[in-house]
């Protein structure tokens, strides 16, 4: 494992394919910049874009003669070295010496020797889209700059700003210089964060694998992989415990960091070993022979396996939640064409209140889901997720439906059973300490209480539209209170 540390003026960079002064004063020669396809979108957008050039100008005017302007992460991996982090500055370079090459087609450094430019960009639209918005939008910018000005800006841009450099020819030491990078930094998102860290628990494993496991959790929507994170998987633990659901940062992201392989205390032996076991019989042929299914290696309330396991737990629990989501009758394999969430999500998809509650009854269904539905939902299965969804529904329109304006701190005391309120019980903790759904039903049955019109619904009906389609298969939902029962005069 080889580290270098190293300084680099941007014109060497990106039209010398070259780093200026390594830490003895030796140049590093063929530096041929790649962006990774683990790598995650050029997500800049114009007003990031314009803020360097403007952070750049103001540097010139007020005579520095270095400006330092970011750090750049690198991963020599043979022929081509990779950026780990500083895609998002090294672009915008490119595009802002673009701009410049319009304005002053002369310039010392043509844009034809910028090669950076010839790299291919990939498909994913938010790549795309802000590039063009970018150079645009420097374009404009430029314009707006006196022209004796705007060509030394040129000048200064190339030879007097200037990046630190860090190459390593260890990926998963990259990784572990960008997590530390970013964390004195603009802070990232947690599942930033817990990405970096996962990624250096899978230093043993080969470069292809990494890489492979990278693209897949990039491929993912990330907004709403940070959901999943922060607002669902996060929330659900601290429930569970009967905790309060604080938010997820930087500072608490530990309990999605898991058992690392080389802890072997008995009770990281028998978490490692279950993964393992699920892991082996779902590789085999047993299910394929017995005629069964395969196994989950993953439970919302217990430990992370650390390294790639992370990341397959994170595909596992997005693809769940998507398909929670999503009601269309022929996609997934648990909510499909569902009459209460089809109602959900036609009138009550928008407002503050409503959103608290559908995450609410999202996450118990999340929870059920976990606990109780195999891979592969039976007929039975499905009819019980079906009996669970009504009373999941019941306990989170409760809320609802006895609130005019919720807020976030009343939803978490009804949560965790705090207030007087019908129906204010902690769900979540029911589910994890039920050994069945029939045991969870029957005890839901005793403490699911009907609402009543008169002291909770009344002032609260004047306001929820009474609309119908001509089929009424989207109705109120308190309509579907008085369909289960669960109103009372």
């Amino acid at each position: 494992m080889e580290l270098r540390l190293a300084i680099t003026k941007v014109s060497d960079l990106l039209f010398g394919e070259k780093i200026t002064m390594d830490k003895d004063g030796n140049e590093i020669r063929e530096v041929k910049l790649n962006i990774p396809n683990y790598q995650r979108p050029y997500k800049w957008s114009a007003a990031n874009a314009t803020q360097l050039l403007d952070d750049i100008l103001e540097a010139m005017l007020a005579n520095k003669e270095i400006y330092r302007v970011g750090t750049l992460i690198l991963h020599d991996n043979q022929s081509q070295y990779d950026i780990v982090d500083g895609q998002q500055r090294t672009i915008t370079f490119s595009l802002l010496f673009k701009a410049f090459s319009v304005l002053y087609p002369d310039l010392e450094q043509p844009v034809a020797n910028l090669k950076f430019l010839d790299k291919k960009v990939d498909g994913l639209p938010d790549t795309r889209r802000n590039i063009q918005g970018n150079y645009g939008a420097l374009l404009r910018r430029l314009q707006g700059i006196p022209q004796e000005i705007r060509k030394k800006l040129a000048d200064y841009a190339g030879n007097n700003c200037e990046l630190v450099v860090v190459i390593t020819d260890d990926l998963s030491e990259a990784f572990q210089f960008f997590d530390s990078q970013n964390a004195r930094g603009k802070p990232l998102y947690p599942h930033d964060l817990l990405k970096a860290y996962h990624l250096r628990e899978m230093g043993d494993l080969p470069q292809k694998t990494v890489e492979t496991t990278v693209a897949q959790w990039e491929a993912m929507n990330q907004s709403e992989l940070a959901r999943l994170f922060s607002e669902y998987l996060y929330c659900i633990k601290e429930w569970i415990k009967g905790d309060w659901a604080y938010e997820l940062t930087e500072h608490n992201i530990g309990k999605f960091k898991g058992i690392r392989k080389s802890d072997d205390f008995p009770y990281a032996q028998f978490y490692k070993g279950a993964y393992a076991y699920a892991e082996a019989v779902n590789s085999s042929s047993i299910p394929f022979v017995a005629g069964v299914q395969n196994l989950k290696s993953f439970q919302i309330d217990s430990p992370i396996i650390a390294g790639k396991p992370f990341f397959e737990y994170a595909k596992h629990y997005f693809e769940i939640l998507s398909d929670v989501r999503n009601n269309d009758k022929y996609s997934g394999y648990y909510i499909n064409d569902n009459p209460i969430v089809k109602t959900l999500d036609v009138f009550y998809s928008s407002g503050v209140g409503n959103g608290i509650a559908r995450l609410l009854f999202d996450s118990a269904v999340l929870l059920y889901i976990d606990r109780f539905c195999p891979v592969r939902p039976s007929q039975q299965d499905t009819e019980m997720l079906n009996r669970f969804v009504i009373q999941a529904f019941a306990w989170a329109y409760s809320l609802r439906a006895q609130y005019h304006n919720l807020g976030w701190q009343s939803a978490q005391n009804y949560i965790l059973g705090r207030t007087n309120l019908v129906n204010s019980f902690n769900l979540f903790k029911l589910i994890s300490e039920s050994v069945s759904p029939v045991e969870l039903f029957a005890a839901l049955d005793e403490v699911i209480k009907p609402l009543s019109i008169k002291n909770n619904i009344k002032r609260h009906k004047s306001w929820i539209s009474q609309a119908h389609d001509e089929n009424e298969l989207v109705r109120d939902y308190l309509d579907h209170f008085q369909d289960h029962k669960l109103i009372i005069a």
